[in-house]
Protein backbone atom coordinates (compact mmCIF):
# COMPACT_ATOMS: atom_id res chain seq x y z
CA UNK A 1 0.00 0.00 0.00
CA UNK A 2 2.61 2.51 -0.83
CA UNK A 3 2.10 6.11 -2.22
CA UNK A 4 -1.77 6.05 -0.94
CA UNK A 5 -3.48 9.29 -1.83
CA UNK A 6 -4.43 11.27 0.93
CA UNK A 7 -8.00 10.95 -0.12
CA UNK A 8 -7.68 7.42 0.51
CA UNK A 9 -6.06 7.57 4.24
CA UNK A 10 -8.56 10.00 5.32
CA UNK A 11 -11.21 7.64 3.88
CA UNK A 12 -9.41 4.46 5.70
CA UNK A 13 -9.76 6.53 9.13
CA UNK A 14 -13.31 7.48 8.56
CA UNK A 15 -14.12 4.42 8.55
CA UNK A 16 -11.98 2.89 10.91
CA UNK A 17 -13.68 5.46 13.62
CA UNK A 18 -17.19 5.59 12.67
CA UNK A 19 -17.57 1.57 12.37
CA UNK A 20 -19.09 2.10 8.50
CA UNK A 21 -19.95 -1.23 6.69
CA UNK A 22 -17.55 -1.56 3.68
CA UNK A 23 -19.70 -1.91 0.16
CA UNK A 24 -20.68 -5.55 0.09
CA UNK A 25 -20.28 -5.27 -4.12
CA UNK A 26 -20.96 -3.39 -7.38
CA UNK A 27 -22.79 0.12 -6.78
CA UNK A 28 -26.73 -1.32 -6.48
CA UNK A 29 -25.82 -4.96 -6.28
CA UNK A 30 -26.45 -7.10 -3.60
CA UNK A 31 -24.00 -9.25 -2.80
CA UNK A 32 -23.98 -13.45 -3.47
CA UNK A 33 -25.75 -15.01 -0.12
CA UNK A 34 -23.12 -16.90 1.69
CA UNK A 35 -22.65 -20.39 2.06
CA UNK A 36 -23.33 -21.04 5.77
CA UNK A 37 -22.32 -23.92 7.17
CA UNK A 38 -23.11 -25.24 10.74
CA UNK A 39 -20.72 -24.32 13.46
CA UNK A 40 -17.93 -27.04 14.40
CA UNK A 41 -18.13 -29.59 17.21
CA UNK A 42 -15.25 -29.64 19.60
CA UNK A 43 -13.68 -27.03 21.51
CA UNK A 44 -11.28 -24.21 20.40
CA UNK A 45 -8.10 -25.94 18.74
CA UNK A 46 -5.02 -24.82 20.35
CA UNK A 47 -2.75 -23.22 16.95
CA UNK A 48 0.51 -24.08 16.03
CA UNK A 49 3.14 -21.62 17.44
CA UNK A 50 6.82 -20.62 16.15
CA UNK A 51 9.02 -18.90 18.87
CA UNK A 52 10.07 -17.23 20.59
CA UNK A 53 11.60 -15.46 17.66
CA UNK A 54 15.07 -14.29 18.33
CA UNK A 55 15.52 -10.30 18.53
CA UNK A 56 18.74 -8.82 17.75
CA UNK A 57 20.25 -5.76 16.62
CA UNK A 58 18.54 -6.15 13.03
CA UNK A 59 15.74 -7.74 13.52
CA UNK A 60 13.09 -7.05 16.64
CA UNK A 61 9.31 -7.25 17.15
CA UNK A 62 7.46 -4.07 15.77
CA UNK A 63 6.35 -2.25 19.06
CA UNK A 64 8.75 -4.02 20.85
CA UNK A 65 9.18 -1.95 24.36
CA UNK A 66 12.84 -1.02 24.22
CA UNK A 67 12.00 0.05 21.02
CA UNK A 68 9.22 2.38 21.49
CA UNK A 69 8.63 5.97 20.46
CA UNK A 70 9.62 6.47 24.14
CA UNK A 71 11.92 3.30 24.98
CA UNK A 72 11.05 1.19 27.89
CA UNK A 73 13.48 -1.23 30.14
CA UNK A 74 11.02 -4.27 30.89
CA UNK A 75 13.61 -5.85 33.12
CA UNK A 76 13.89 -3.26 35.63
CA UNK A 77 9.84 -3.66 36.11
CA UNK A 78 10.86 -7.54 36.58
CA UNK A 79 8.94 -8.63 32.81
CA UNK A 80 10.55 -10.25 29.65
CA UNK A 81 9.06 -9.51 26.35
CA UNK A 82 8.21 -12.64 23.58
CA UNK A 83 7.13 -12.49 20.13
CA UNK A 84 5.52 -15.34 18.52
CA UNK A 85 3.99 -16.45 15.31
CA UNK A 86 0.97 -18.60 15.52
CA UNK A 87 -0.98 -20.76 12.76
CA UNK A 88 -4.59 -22.36 12.56
CA UNK A 89 -7.40 -22.23 10.63
CA UNK A 90 -10.26 -19.97 10.99
CA UNK A 91 -13.84 -19.83 10.04
CA UNK A 92 -15.09 -16.59 8.23
CA UNK A 93 -18.45 -15.70 9.91
CA UNK A 94 -21.98 -14.22 8.76
CA UNK A 95 -23.76 -12.02 11.16
CA UNK A 96 -27.20 -11.31 9.77
CA UNK A 97 -29.25 -10.62 12.67
CA UNK A 98 -28.87 -10.26 16.14
CA UNK A 99 -27.54 -13.91 17.97
CA UNK A 100 -24.60 -16.19 17.34
CA UNK A 101 -22.81 -15.60 13.88
CA UNK A 102 -23.22 -18.50 11.52
CA UNK A 103 -20.15 -19.71 9.54
CA UNK A 104 -19.82 -18.68 6.14
CA UNK A 105 -16.58 -19.79 4.72
CA UNK A 106 -14.63 -22.36 6.75
CA UNK A 107 -11.16 -23.76 7.89
CA UNK A 108 -9.14 -20.27 6.36
CA UNK A 109 -5.50 -21.09 7.18
CA UNK A 110 -4.10 -17.97 8.85
CA UNK A 111 -0.63 -17.16 10.52
CA UNK A 112 -0.06 -13.83 12.61
CA UNK A 113 1.92 -12.30 15.56
CA UNK A 114 1.17 -12.56 18.79
CA UNK A 115 3.69 -9.94 21.16
CA UNK A 116 3.93 -11.44 24.85
CA UNK A 117 4.92 -9.19 28.01
CA UNK A 118 5.12 -11.03 30.95
CA UNK A 119 6.69 -11.82 34.75
CA UNK A 120 10.04 -12.90 34.44
CA UNK A 121 9.45 -15.26 36.97
CA UNK A 122 6.82 -17.51 37.59
CA UNK A 123 6.59 -16.91 41.37
CA UNK A 124 5.19 -13.20 40.30
CA UNK A 125 2.71 -13.98 37.80
CA UNK A 126 -1.11 -13.37 39.13
CA UNK A 127 -2.38 -15.48 36.86
CA UNK A 128 -4.47 -13.13 34.65
CA UNK A 129 -3.42 -12.37 30.97
CA UNK A 130 -4.96 -9.25 29.62
CA UNK A 131 -5.52 -10.20 25.74
CA UNK A 132 -5.87 -7.03 23.19
CA UNK A 133 -6.50 -7.09 19.67
CA UNK A 134 -3.70 -4.50 18.11
CA UNK A 135 -5.28 -1.60 17.28
CA UNK A 136 -4.78 -1.11 13.38
CA UNK A 137 -6.59 2.19 13.02
CA UNK A 138 -3.63 3.88 11.87
CA UNK A 139 -2.73 1.09 9.32
CA UNK A 140 -0.23 -0.36 12.02
CA UNK A 141 -0.44 -2.08 15.39
CA UNK A 142 -0.37 -0.36 18.37
CA UNK A 143 0.23 -1.49 21.94
CA UNK A 144 -2.67 0.85 23.28
CA UNK A 145 -3.85 -1.68 25.93
CA UNK A 146 -0.71 -1.82 27.44
CA UNK A 147 -0.23 1.74 26.86
CA UNK A 148 -3.61 2.61 29.05
CA UNK A 149 -3.16 -0.20 32.08
CA UNK A 150 0.25 -0.80 32.33
CA UNK A 151 0.60 0.32 35.67
CA UNK A 152 -1.40 -2.04 36.94
CA UNK A 153 -0.73 -4.77 34.86
CA UNK A 154 2.86 -4.62 36.55
CA UNK A 155 1.34 -3.85 39.87
CA UNK A 156 -0.73 -6.81 39.90
CA UNK A 157 2.04 -8.82 38.26
CA UNK A 158 -0.71 -9.57 35.20
CA UNK A 159 0.55 -10.88 31.55
CA UNK A 160 -0.30 -8.44 28.58
CA UNK A 161 -0.77 -10.28 25.10
CA UNK A 162 -1.47 -8.22 21.74
CA UNK A 163 -2.45 -10.01 18.35
CA UNK A 164 -2.38 -7.97 15.22
CA UNK A 165 -5.60 -8.18 14.24
CA UNK A 166 -5.84 -7.07 10.28
CA UNK A 167 -4.56 -8.05 7.32
CA UNK A 168 -3.34 -3.94 6.90
CA UNK A 169 -1.65 -4.11 10.10
CA UNK A 170 0.49 -7.44 8.58
CA UNK A 171 1.51 -5.89 5.76
CA UNK A 172 2.56 -2.45 7.77
CA UNK A 173 4.97 -5.52 9.79
CA UNK A 174 6.27 -7.19 6.67
CA UNK A 175 7.25 -3.70 5.10
CA UNK A 176 9.26 -3.26 8.20
CA UNK A 177 10.88 -6.74 8.46
CA UNK A 178 10.11 -8.86 5.20
CA UNK A 179 11.90 -11.75 6.84
CA UNK A 180 10.88 -11.99 10.38
CA UNK A 181 7.41 -11.95 9.19
CA UNK A 182 7.25 -13.52 5.74
CA UNK A 183 4.83 -16.17 7.17
CA UNK A 184 1.82 -14.07 8.05
CA UNK A 185 -1.09 -14.50 6.27
CA UNK A 186 -4.74 -13.35 6.53
CA UNK A 187 -5.52 -14.89 3.31
CA UNK A 188 -8.91 -15.13 1.70
CA UNK A 189 -10.19 -18.61 1.01
CA UNK A 190 -12.38 -17.38 -1.62
CA UNK A 191 -10.59 -17.09 -5.31
CA UNK A 192 -11.13 -13.50 -7.12
CA UNK A 193 -13.53 -15.30 -9.68
CA UNK A 194 -15.61 -16.56 -6.73
CA UNK A 195 -18.64 -14.53 -6.56
CA UNK A 196 -18.89 -14.14 -2.83
CA UNK A 197 -15.55 -12.67 -3.12
CA UNK A 198 -17.32 -8.98 -3.07
CA UNK A 199 -15.79 -6.95 -5.89
CA UNK A 200 -15.26 -3.80 -3.69
CA UNK A 201 -13.54 -3.57 -0.17
CA UNK A 202 -13.11 -0.82 2.14
CA UNK A 203 -9.80 1.68 1.14
CA UNK A 204 -8.21 -0.86 3.95
CA UNK A 205 -8.85 -3.26 3.03
CA UNK A 206 -7.70 -6.34 -0.31
CA UNK A 207 -9.75 -8.82 -2.27
CA UNK A 208 -7.20 -11.30 -1.41
CA UNK A 209 -7.31 -11.26 2.04
CA UNK A 210 -9.80 -10.88 4.67
CA UNK A 211 -10.28 -9.34 7.79
CA UNK A 212 -12.77 -11.77 9.31
CA UNK A 213 -10.48 -14.20 10.31
CA UNK A 214 -9.95 -12.50 13.20
CA UNK A 215 -12.52 -13.90 15.02
CA UNK A 216 -11.02 -17.21 15.80
CA UNK A 217 -7.90 -16.42 16.15
CA UNK A 218 -8.62 -14.22 19.19
CA UNK A 219 -10.65 -17.52 20.72
CA UNK A 220 -7.67 -19.86 19.86
CA UNK A 221 -4.84 -17.53 21.09
CA UNK A 222 -6.60 -16.76 24.28
CA UNK A 223 -7.58 -21.20 24.28
CA UNK A 224 -3.71 -21.53 23.83
CA UNK A 225 -2.53 -18.93 26.77
CA UNK A 226 -5.01 -21.31 28.85
CA UNK A 227 -3.60 -24.42 27.69
CA UNK A 228 -0.79 -26.97 28.89
CA UNK A 229 0.32 -26.62 25.13
CA UNK A 230 4.28 -26.78 25.73
CA UNK A 231 4.59 -23.79 23.86
CA UNK A 232 2.52 -21.71 26.12
CA UNK A 233 4.68 -18.75 27.25
CA UNK A 234 2.56 -18.57 30.84
CA UNK A 235 3.29 -22.21 31.58
CA UNK A 236 6.52 -21.16 33.56
CA UNK A 237 7.95 -24.91 33.30
CA UNK A 238 4.49 -25.91 34.75
CA UNK A 239 2.96 -29.18 33.67
CA UNK A 240 -0.06 -27.10 33.09
CA UNK A 241 -0.96 -23.47 32.20
CA UNK A 242 -0.70 -20.50 35.34
CA UNK A 243 -3.67 -18.62 33.77
CA UNK A 244 -6.49 -18.37 36.06
CA UNK A 245 -8.23 -15.60 34.01
CA UNK A 246 -8.12 -13.98 30.58
CA UNK A 247 -9.79 -10.64 30.41
CA UNK A 248 -10.25 -9.68 26.86
CA UNK A 249 -9.58 -5.91 25.85
CA UNK A 250 -9.96 -3.67 22.63
CA UNK A 251 -9.87 0.05 22.53
CA UNK A 252 -11.66 1.75 19.34
CA UNK A 253 -11.79 0.37 16.40
CA UNK A 254 -10.82 -3.10 18.09
CA UNK A 255 -13.27 -2.11 20.69
CA UNK A 256 -15.23 -2.91 18.08
CA UNK A 257 -14.08 -5.38 17.44
CA UNK A 258 -14.74 -6.73 20.56
CA UNK A 259 -18.42 -6.14 20.25
CA UNK A 260 -18.50 -8.62 17.40
CA UNK A 261 -16.67 -10.94 19.42
CA UNK A 262 -18.71 -10.64 22.76
CA UNK A 263 -22.21 -11.40 21.34
CA UNK A 264 -21.61 -12.97 18.09
CA UNK A 265 -18.77 -15.40 18.81
CA UNK A 266 -18.49 -15.55 22.23
CA UNK A 267 -21.60 -18.00 22.56
CA UNK A 268 -20.26 -19.58 20.04
CA UNK A 269 -17.09 -20.69 22.11
CA UNK A 270 -19.65 -20.86 25.19
CA UNK A 271 -21.45 -23.60 22.89
CA UNK A 272 -18.65 -25.70 21.69
CA UNK A 273 -16.13 -25.38 25.04
CA UNK A 274 -18.78 -25.14 28.10
CA UNK A 275 -17.24 -21.92 29.24
CA UNK A 276 -15.79 -19.02 27.57
CA UNK A 277 -12.03 -17.78 26.85
CA UNK A 278 -12.06 -14.79 27.83
CA UNK A 279 -13.93 -14.49 31.73
CA UNK A 280 -13.92 -10.78 31.42
CA UNK A 281 -13.98 -7.84 29.08
CA UNK A 282 -12.86 -3.89 28.90
CA UNK A 283 -14.59 -2.30 25.75
CA UNK A 284 -12.74 0.97 25.62
CA UNK A 285 -14.37 4.02 23.33
CA UNK A 286 -16.48 2.01 21.37
CA UNK A 287 -20.42 2.19 21.20
CA UNK A 288 -23.31 2.91 19.57
CA UNK A 289 -22.65 4.97 16.51
CA UNK A 290 -19.11 5.49 17.33
CA UNK A 291 -16.97 2.17 16.48
CA UNK A 292 -19.26 0.11 18.25
CA UNK A 293 -19.49 -2.76 15.46
CA UNK A 294 -17.49 -3.71 12.62
CA UNK A 295 -18.04 -5.94 9.48
CA UNK A 296 -18.19 -9.75 10.71
CA UNK A 297 -16.51 -10.31 7.38
CA UNK A 298 -15.14 -7.70 4.66
CA UNK A 299 -17.77 -8.29 2.51
CA UNK A 300 -20.91 -7.56 4.76
CA UNK A 301 -21.80 -4.17 6.24
CA UNK A 302 -21.51 -3.57 9.96
CA UNK A 303 -24.52 -3.44 11.93
CA UNK A 304 -26.21 -0.57 11.92
CA UNK A 305 -26.12 2.30 14.72
CA UNK A 306 -28.99 1.43 16.76
CA UNK A 307 -29.10 -2.58 15.99
CA UNK A 308 -29.43 -4.31 19.08
CA UNK A 309 -25.85 -6.58 18.17
CA UNK A 310 -24.27 -3.40 19.54
CA UNK A 311 -25.21 -3.13 22.80
CA UNK A 312 -24.70 -5.90 25.80
CA UNK A 313 -27.12 -7.92 27.40
CA UNK A 314 -26.65 -11.09 29.44
CA UNK A 315 -23.37 -11.71 28.24
CA UNK A 316 -22.57 -14.50 31.05
CA UNK A 317 -19.16 -12.73 32.18
CA UNK A 318 -18.78 -9.42 33.61
CA UNK A 319 -18.16 -6.15 31.11
CA UNK A 320 -16.76 -2.77 31.26
CA UNK A 321 -17.51 -0.29 28.33
CA UNK A 322 -15.64 2.99 29.03
CA UNK A 323 -16.02 5.89 26.58
CA UNK A 324 -14.00 9.25 26.37
CA UNK A 325 -15.32 13.01 26.31
CA UNK A 326 -14.33 12.32 22.94
CA UNK A 327 -17.15 9.77 21.99
CA UNK A 328 -19.79 9.50 24.33
CA UNK A 329 -21.83 11.63 22.60
CA UNK A 330 -21.51 9.82 19.05
CA UNK A 331 -21.58 6.88 21.39
CA UNK A 332 -24.39 7.37 23.75
CA UNK A 333 -26.89 5.08 22.02
CA UNK A 334 -24.16 2.70 23.99
CA UNK A 335 -26.14 3.97 27.30
CA UNK A 336 -27.61 1.13 29.57
CA UNK A 337 -28.36 0.53 32.73
CA UNK A 338 -25.30 -0.72 35.01
CA UNK A 339 -26.31 -4.23 36.31
CA UNK A 340 -24.75 -6.73 39.19
CA UNK A 341 -27.37 -9.46 38.24
CA UNK A 342 -26.05 -13.01 37.61
CA UNK A 343 -25.29 -13.34 33.82
CA UNK A 344 -25.54 -9.47 32.81
CA UNK A 345 -22.75 -8.26 35.11
CA UNK A 346 -22.47 -4.34 33.05
CA UNK A 347 -21.00 -1.17 33.95
CA UNK A 348 -20.82 1.79 32.00
CA UNK A 349 -18.60 4.22 32.12
CA UNK A 350 -17.62 8.11 30.53
CA UNK A 351 -14.50 9.20 31.46
CA UNK A 352 -15.40 13.05 32.21
CA UNK A 353 -11.89 15.10 30.41
CA UNK A 354 -10.51 12.17 28.79
CA UNK A 355 -9.51 12.22 24.98
CA UNK A 356 -9.98 8.97 22.76
CA UNK A 357 -6.82 9.43 20.77
CA UNK A 358 -3.93 9.79 23.53
CA UNK A 359 -0.40 10.50 23.90
CA UNK A 360 0.55 7.37 25.40
CA UNK A 361 -0.77 5.57 22.92
CA UNK A 362 2.21 6.55 20.54
CA UNK A 363 4.54 7.21 23.45
CA UNK A 364 3.69 3.13 24.45
CA UNK A 365 4.24 1.81 20.66
CA UNK A 366 6.53 1.78 17.93
CA UNK A 367 9.08 4.12 17.32
CA UNK A 368 8.26 7.06 14.69
CA UNK A 369 11.62 5.55 12.66
CA UNK A 370 10.18 2.03 12.85
CA UNK A 371 6.77 3.12 11.55
CA UNK A 372 8.44 5.15 8.49
CA UNK A 373 10.21 1.91 8.03
CA UNK A 374 6.67 -0.26 7.78
CA UNK A 375 5.86 2.50 5.41
CA UNK A 376 3.40 4.30 7.36
CA UNK A 377 2.80 8.05 7.73
CA UNK A 378 3.95 8.88 11.87
CA UNK A 379 0.63 10.17 13.70
CA UNK A 380 1.02 13.41 14.80
CA UNK A 381 1.57 14.24 18.22
CA UNK A 382 0.07 17.84 18.00
CA UNK A 383 -2.87 19.06 16.50
CA UNK A 384 -4.30 22.83 15.86
CA UNK A 385 -4.54 23.76 19.21
CA UNK A 386 -1.57 22.52 20.35
CA UNK A 387 -0.22 18.64 21.50
CA UNK A 388 -2.58 15.93 22.58
CA UNK A 389 -4.30 15.78 25.70
CA UNK A 390 -2.32 15.26 28.50
CA UNK A 391 -5.26 14.01 30.26
CA UNK A 392 -4.10 11.00 32.26
CA UNK A 393 -6.86 8.30 31.04
CA UNK A 394 -4.32 5.67 32.60
CA UNK A 395 -6.18 6.72 36.09
CA UNK A 396 -9.02 5.16 34.89
CA UNK A 397 -8.22 2.17 33.35
CA UNK A 398 -5.33 0.80 35.87
CA UNK A 399 -8.90 0.98 38.38
CA UNK A 400 -11.08 -0.65 35.97
CA UNK A 401 -8.77 -3.28 35.21
CA UNK A 402 -8.44 -3.86 39.15
CA UNK A 403 -11.78 -3.43 39.63
CA UNK A 404 -12.64 -5.72 37.19
CA UNK A 405 -10.03 -8.51 38.71
CA UNK A 406 -11.94 -8.35 41.89
CA UNK A 407 -15.39 -8.78 40.09
CA UNK A 408 -13.85 -11.98 38.92
CA UNK A 409 -12.07 -13.60 41.54
CA UNK A 410 -14.17 -12.29 44.79
CA UNK A 411 -17.39 -11.07 43.31
CA UNK A 412 -16.89 -7.74 44.77
CA UNK A 413 -19.33 -5.21 42.47
CA UNK A 414 -17.60 -2.20 41.24
CA UNK A 415 -18.26 1.41 41.66
CA UNK A 416 -20.95 2.76 39.46
CA UNK A 417 -20.66 6.42 38.04
CA UNK A 418 -23.41 8.29 36.21
CA UNK A 419 -22.70 9.39 32.62
CA UNK A 420 -21.45 13.05 31.74
CA UNK A 421 -24.73 14.88 32.34
CA UNK A 422 -26.50 15.87 28.65
CA UNK A 423 -29.22 18.03 27.76
CA UNK A 424 -30.78 18.50 24.31
CA UNK A 425 -28.00 16.51 22.85
CA UNK A 426 -25.42 18.51 23.95
CA UNK A 427 -22.86 18.32 27.64
CA UNK A 428 -23.98 20.15 30.72
CA UNK A 429 -20.86 22.50 31.70
CA UNK A 430 -19.39 23.97 34.53
CA UNK A 431 -18.25 27.42 35.44
CA UNK A 432 -14.69 26.31 33.78
CA UNK A 433 -16.19 24.53 31.01
CA UNK A 434 -15.49 21.19 31.64
CA UNK A 435 -18.39 18.83 31.57
CA UNK A 436 -20.31 17.95 34.78
CA UNK A 437 -20.82 13.74 35.24
CA UNK A 438 -19.18 11.68 34.33
CA UNK A 439 -15.96 9.29 35.71
CA UNK A 440 -14.04 12.03 38.09
CA UNK A 441 -11.23 13.12 39.10
CA UNK A 442 -9.03 16.18 40.22
CA UNK A 443 -8.37 17.30 37.01
CA UNK A 444 -12.25 18.77 36.82
CA UNK A 445 -13.07 18.42 40.95
CA UNK A 446 -9.53 20.59 41.27
CA UNK A 447 -9.39 22.18 37.83
CA UNK A 448 -6.72 24.22 36.54
CA UNK A 449 -7.53 23.90 33.01
CA UNK A 450 -10.29 23.28 30.45
CA UNK A 451 -10.36 19.36 29.55
CA UNK A 452 -11.95 19.89 25.49
CA UNK A 453 -12.64 16.06 23.86
CA UNK A 454 -12.01 17.34 20.36
CA UNK A 455 -9.36 19.02 18.26
CA UNK A 456 -8.84 20.22 14.61
CA UNK A 457 -6.21 19.00 12.32
CA UNK A 458 -4.76 16.30 10.46
CA UNK A 459 -5.42 12.42 11.07
CA UNK A 460 -7.45 11.99 14.54
CA UNK A 461 -7.28 15.21 15.97
CA UNK A 462 -10.44 15.43 15.66
CA UNK A 463 -11.10 12.91 18.58
CA UNK A 464 -7.64 13.78 20.29
CA UNK A 465 -8.69 16.74 22.59
CA UNK A 466 -6.66 19.58 24.11
CA UNK A 467 -6.68 21.68 27.53
CA UNK A 468 -7.04 25.53 27.80
CA UNK A 469 -5.06 26.55 30.89
CA UNK A 470 -7.55 29.15 33.32
CA UNK A 471 -6.26 32.27 33.64
CA UNK A 472 -4.15 33.02 36.57
CA UNK A 473 -6.91 35.41 38.09
CA UNK A 474 -9.60 32.51 37.88
CA UNK A 475 -7.27 30.39 39.48
CA UNK A 476 -6.37 33.12 41.83
CA UNK A 477 -9.97 32.78 42.71
CA UNK A 478 -10.03 29.61 43.13
CA UNK A 479 -7.17 28.80 45.31
CA UNK A 480 -6.22 30.94 48.10
CA UNK A 481 -3.08 29.81 47.99
CA UNK A 482 -0.73 26.71 46.95
CA UNK A 483 -1.95 25.03 49.92
CA UNK A 484 -5.45 25.29 49.54
CA UNK A 485 -4.92 24.08 46.12
CA UNK A 486 -2.96 21.28 47.14
CA UNK A 487 -5.67 20.52 49.91
CA UNK A 488 -8.49 20.71 47.33
CA UNK A 489 -6.97 17.96 44.92
CA UNK A 490 -6.28 15.96 48.12
CA UNK A 491 -10.05 16.27 49.07
CA UNK A 492 -10.52 15.26 44.89
CA UNK A 493 -8.26 12.33 45.29
CA UNK A 494 -9.42 10.80 49.22
CA UNK A 495 -13.11 10.99 47.85
CA UNK A 496 -12.46 8.77 44.58
CA UNK A 497 -9.68 6.38 45.88
CA UNK A 498 -12.74 5.05 48.81
CA UNK A 499 -15.45 5.09 46.35
CA UNK A 500 -12.70 2.32 44.33
CA UNK A 501 -11.94 5.14 41.27
CA UNK A 502 -8.18 5.39 42.01
CA UNK A 503 -5.99 2.89 42.63
CA UNK A 504 -3.52 3.75 45.45
CA UNK A 505 -0.45 4.23 43.39
CA UNK A 506 -2.07 6.93 41.17
CA UNK A 507 -3.85 8.41 44.05
CA UNK A 508 -0.48 9.15 45.98
CA UNK A 509 1.44 9.90 42.41
CA UNK A 510 -1.84 12.55 42.16
CA UNK A 511 -0.75 14.20 45.10
CA UNK A 512 2.68 14.34 44.77
CA UNK A 513 1.47 16.05 41.59
CA UNK A 514 -0.19 18.33 42.85
CA UNK A 515 2.86 18.90 46.04
CA UNK A 516 5.16 19.74 43.46
CA UNK A 517 3.19 22.05 41.43
CA UNK A 518 3.46 26.05 41.41
CA UNK A 519 -0.65 26.66 41.60
CA UNK A 520 -2.21 29.14 41.96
Amino acid sequence: MRNRSRTSILLTLSLAVTGLGVSAGPAGAAPPPPTVVPAPDGTTPIPAVEGPLASTAASYPFGAADHQEVPQDLSRLGYVEEEYLVSGTSNVYTWPSAGPAQVRTDDAPYTTRVLVRKPAKGQKFSGNVVVEMLNPSNLFDLNIGWAMAQEQIVANGDAWVGITAKPIAVQALQNFDPERYASLSFANPLPLDDPRNCATVAADSARTTENGLIWDIYSQVGAWLKSSDAANPLRYGARDSRVEHAYGFGYSQTGGYLVNYINGVHPLVVASDGEPVYDAYIVAVAGGAFAGAYPMNQCEPAPPATDTRRQFEDVGVPIMRMMSQSDYLLGIGSRRADSDEPGDLYRHYEMAGAGHATPDELTYSASSADIVAAERTVPPASCNEGPRSRFPSSIFFNAALRNLDLWVREGVAPPRAEPILVRDGAPVLDAYGNVQGGLRSPFLDAPTSTWYGTATGASFCFIAGYERPLSQDVLDDLYRNHGSYVRAVRDSVRTLEDEGFLTRYDARELRRDAARSDIP
